[in-house]
């Protein structure tokens, strides 16, 4: 099965069926055997066009399968993604409040020529060549607060001076050490016996898990008001990205849905994928604008809503059509959408013109109406049969092409609506990482304090803001005094 020549197999078919084709016009074939060889012969050609997607291998590059599930996988050279000559992102230059910068400066002085050894200890310098070396060194810093005890020489009560609010307890942990403990088991994805080691080998002290996580709970409960201003905010939006992926909490399979827009990020955690879970969150029910996913059923469910469909989910499963069984419709519609996108990359409004969309959307009809000629027929339903037709995946792809052809190509007609739901899944990959290193959550209340802590972060990180910082401007209450807004 797998030595098998699609190329070959194909082209000998269509021998086959070019020879049928000319007995039939010589008169050869009666009329009965002519029905039944037409019949037998749309089945072969179904069953071959099911039989190649089958023996087509399918990976990252051509399906919606991640890479972890399909090993090493090449770079896909007829999809470019946009590079930039930058060495990473643009940040603000802020740093947390518990660091300094301590910088020295050491001469060396030049007393002797290296040539011919004369004195230049009174010769004027010309100048300094400088090497830097950047270094390290960790500080604890313990501050004590005693508060004095007296006894009143009037009535003989003892009085003691009141601790600040900050003081609840006999020792307390500080702000920036929180900020490091929240930026390690969130933002770098670190497991709680790991932090703990860390922390042991960094202040000789074993700060216990149970205080770990109420750091977890403190910064959850602290980002409530920002989560509600966050989904405002992705309510005015004019086109928002979704998602979802699959998160292992207390043994059972969760779902975390990602919106996401401009600066904005937000991930929620449910127990479902579908509708239920999208009227639970209550973020699409109530939004107008577009929404940009890889055509999940659910999302379409939502008419109220535009919808953008995502273009490189599309490419991926038109490479796999054309590898399975180089369908030239499938060819032609790579290429048309690969062009659109780069005229739309090269416009200046990032789209394109209404003369230019409207010659789009011909070319798209005519190609799908070349496809319609090209694939195999769909033979009919057999009487008091109720389960549905079987269909390849060309069949499929070709129907969603033709039912969703404005969700398709709304990217051109439309500056906002992105060609690709790379944000939202980019959003999403740091779930799975996290899932991988730390492995499940125990509890739902800390998957929940994950996906809005990570929310946060991310929303921030956009914005400029390294997660330390972040993460004391939310403990701090700095991000309501004018900090993170």
């Amino acid at each position: 099965m797998a030595s098998v020549n699609k190329a070959s197999l194909r082209q000998d078919f269509a021998t086959l069926k070019a020879r049928f084709e000319q007995h039939c016009a010589e008169g050869q074939v009666s009329a009965e055997l002519r029905a039944l060889f037409e019949a037998l012969l749309m089945l072969f050609e179904l069953l071959m066009a099911v039989f190649m997607e089958k023996t087509t291998t399918k990976t990252s590059r051509n399906s919606g399968l991640p890479p972890s599930q399909t090993g090493q996988d090449g770079e896909d050279p007829t999809t470019p993604e946009r590079r930039t000559r930058a060495k990473g992102d643009k940040h603000t230059h802020n740093r947390s409040d518990n660091t300094r910068t301590i910088e020295t400066v050491t001469t060396i002085a030049l007393a002797h020529c290296a040539h011919c050894d004369e004195d230049l200890t009174q010769t004027p310098c010309q100048g300094h060549e400088r090497r830097t070396v950047i270094d390290i060194v960790f500080e604890k810093v313990v501050d004590h607060v005693d508060a004095e005890i007296k006894d009143c020489p009037r009535c003989g009560a003892r009085n003691k001076a009141p601790f600040p609010s900050r003081l609840a307890g006999p020792l307390q942990y500080g702000l920036g050490l929180r900020a490091f403990v929240l930026n390690l088991l969130v933002a770098q994805m670190v497991s709680l016996k790991r932090v703990q080691q860390l922390l042991n080998s960094l202040i000789d002290r074993v700060v216990s898990e149970a205080t770990l996580l109420g750091y977890v709970m403190q910064l959850h409960r602290a980002l409530e008001r920002w989560e509600q201003e966050a989904i405002a905010a992705l309510l005015k939006q004019p086109a928002v990205h979704v998602d979802e992926t699959s998160l292992r909490v207390d043994r059972t399979n969760h779902w975390i849905h990602v919106y996401a827009s401009g600066e904005i990020t937000l991930k929620v955690l449910h127990r479902k994928r579908g509708l239920e879970a999208i009227e639970a969150i209550n973020i699409i029910p109530r939004y107008g604008g577009v929404i940009i996913h890889d055509c999940w059923a659910s999302y379409l469910s939502y008419a109220h809503c535009g919808h953008g469909l995502c273009g490189s989910h599309l490419l991926r499963e038109l490479t796999f059509v054309i590898e399975a069984n180089g369908y030239r419709w499938a060819a032609s519609m790579k290429r048309l959408l690969l062009e659109t996108r780069k005229q739309v990359a090269n416009s200046p409004h990032k789209c394109l013109s209404e003369d230019g969309y409207l010659k789009l959307t011909k070319r798209y009809r005519v190609i799908l109406a070349r496809g319609a000629k090209e694939l195999p027929p769909i033979p009919p339903r057999q009487d008091g049969k109720r389960a549905r037709v079987a269909k390849s995946d060309a069949h499929n792809l070709w129907e969603r092409f033709e039912r969703y052809e404005t969700a398709v190509l709304l990217f051109a007609k439309r500056p906002e609506v992105a060609f690709t739901n790379n944000r939202a899944e980019r959003d999403l990959r740091m779930s799975k990482v996290k899932q991988k290193v730390s492995g499940c959550f125990r509890t739902r209340q800390y998957a929940e304090a994950y996906c809005r802590i990570s929310s946060y972060l991310q929303t921030m990180a956009y914005r400029g803001y390294n997660p330390l910082v972040a993460i004391q401007m939310a403990l701090s209450g700095e991000l309501y005094a004018g900090g993170g807004e």
